[in-house]
């Protein structure tokens, strides 16, 4: 079942999300939901999913970046946003215990920000500790734009959005990204709209 993708504005997104119990993990709710937001963010598409996306105050997010998304991207912009796809994964009650590198800056987009995007900078490399779907404790090491994804996602589950961490001249909305911006490095792109007043 495709569930409603809530859109800036709405309060749940500026919430903290509270972690889920390891007796809530394993019941048959949040197994339902975990296929929902599946279903959801490859019908949308998207590369990620957290629940309070769908208007669920809970620390739970899907990902999954699959080689055909990748296919209409130019080689030279996978190789330099370090793009590689990633398998469908959940993420329950994720930190991120450690981060590296960067900022490395790219355009970034959000399904609940529907038809704009911006430039956003992020570490290069983050290390997150969570529970899988089953409750088990895992750990990820993640660079490039599989870092980013992480990233973004666990920001939902604060109530953080990437439009408070983008360079804000560089709002743009999807249309024009492609039209005027798509095929240029990310350093042109931020010479061209100049620094913030």
């Amino acid at each position: 079942m495709r569930l409603k993708i809530v859109q800036a504005g709405e309060a749940v997104l500026r919430r903290r999300a509270r972690p889920l119990s390891p007796q809530e993990i394993l019941n048959s709710e949040i197994r339902e939901l975990i296929g929902h937001m599946r279903e959801t963010m490859q019908d949308a598409p998207g590369v990620g999913l957290a629940a309070p996306q769908v208007g669920l105050s809970v620390q739970l997010v899907v990902v999954e970046d699959r080689e055909e998304y990748q296919a209409q991207v130019p080689p030279q912009l996978l190789a330099e946003r370090e793009r590689k796809p990633v398998p469908f994964q959940v993420l329950i009650n994720p930190k991120i215990v450690s981060s590296t590198g960067g900022p490395a800056d790219f355009f970034e987009g959000c399904l609940s920000v529907a038809g704009f995007s911006a430039v956003v900078p992020r570490y290069a490399s983050v290390k997150v500790e969570c529970l899988d779907e089953n409750g088990a404790a895992k750990t990820i090491e993640a660079s490039g734009w599989y870092a980013r994804i992480l990233q973004h996602e666990i920001d939902h589950l604060h109530g953080t959005l990437y439009i408070d961490r983008m360079h804000s001249r560089t709002l743009t909305t999807v249309e024009n990204l492609g039209r005027f911006w798509k095929d240029l490095p990310v350093s042109e792109v931020l010479s061209r709209v100049g620094p913030a007043d």
